[in-house]
């Protein structure tokens, strides 16, 4: 009797948990949202979302997920910037197939790309992300960021939208590159910390020849730089086509069937940065004349320009600084 009554606490406890984390954060419920899903390969669909930063307007919808449906189960990559919008990713992926959603890849603890994660926690799958998104999680900026969309995002983020760390953090310690497999389908995550966020990394599927790349690549808008190492970032670009992808979906914008091609904007704007702001701080002229100096409409064309360039260039100005003061 004991145990029987061990068993159901634990079974109350665990589904009190589920309405928490489900329930109460996506009181607007996934019917407010209906996500379409596109189908790139046999196996592989993404959700793409719309131009420009998040905003009420948009519901948040302004990034990219995805998901791998195998003879066991479904694989997610990211779970998109408000748990209402990871309820209707459920309810997307529903649509296509029976089988469960049992595990969901992070690609970097941005808010855009992980708080619907509630939601698919609720429904039981398990979370991986690398191990520097544990520090991501619990900084005081992840903290201020969350403050902020329950502002500027409300409804879609608020009191009850809760932020879910991994149930496994991955480690790459002993290489790049992590393989596993799943209902016959051969994954292999990789290791691309440092680049545009300490915790990056992207999922390609073997089978289909399809590359998750999160924010290391963007299409047809401006990236979101911010404090990311853009030297390191760089690198990560010419990494990026190793696996050779026949198709690349990037974490804001259209899926790429020509990666190379498509990825020349991030590159041209990230050299572009490196190079203004760099010549700036050689020549010790203060951020907001060196700002004010440049020629920036190569690229003001672009959506979330407005929103992201200033502060792209400041982090950019800052990295450069640190990079001459390493060189001495």
């Amino acid at each position: 009797m004991q145990g029987y009554r061990q068993s159901y606490h634990k079974v109350c406890g665990l589904l009190l948990l589920a309405l928490a984390l489900f329930g109460a954060g996506t009181a607007l419920a996934a019917d407010d949202i209906t996500l379409r899903p596109i189908k790139v390969s046999p196996h592989v669909y993404y959700f793409q979302g719309t131009a420009g930063m998040a905003s009420a307007a948009n519901k948040g919808f302004m990034s990219n997920a995805g998901f791998v449906v195998t003879k066991d189960g479904v694989v997610v990559f990211d779970a998109l910037a408000t748990p209402v919008l990871g309820g209707a990713m459920l309810k997307a992926i529903k649509r296509i197939t029976p089988l469960p959603v049992k595990r969901v890849i992070i690609s970097h603890y941005h808010a855009d790309h992980f708080y619907g994660l509630q939601a698919f926690k609720a429904q039981g799958a398990e979370v991986w992300a690398h191990e520097n998104g544990r520090a991501a999680l619990g900084s005081d900026l992840t903290q201020e960021r969350l403050q902020q969309r329950r502002k500027d995002l409300a409804p879609w983020v608020n009191e009850n939208t809760q932020l879910v760390p991994a149930d496994r953090w991955l480690s790459f310690k002993d290489g790049k590159v992590m393989p596993f497999e799943m209902g016959g389908m051969h994954f292999r995550i990789i290791d691309s910390s440092g680049a545009h966020s300490p915790e990056d990394i992207m999922l390609y599927v073997e089978e289909d020849k399809v590359l998750f790349a999160g924010d290391l690549f963007f299409t047809g808008r401006i990236p979101f730089v911010g404090e990311a190492n853009s030297k390191v970032w760089l690198e990560a670009l010419d990494r990026m086509l190793e696996v050779k992808p026949a198709l690349v979906i990037p974490g804001h914008g259209k899926m790429s069937s020509q990666p190379m091609q498509d990825m020349q904007l991030t590159r041209d704007y990230l050299i572009f940065l490196r190079k203004q702001m760099g010549e700036a701080v050689a020549d010790m002229v203060p951020f907001d004349a060196a700002y004010a100096k440049v020629d920036w409409s190569g690229f003001a064309k672009y959506p979330a320009f407005e929103q992201a360039n200033r502060l792209n260039a400041y982090g950019t100005y800052i990295l450069m600084e640190k990079e001459s003061l390493d060189k001495r």
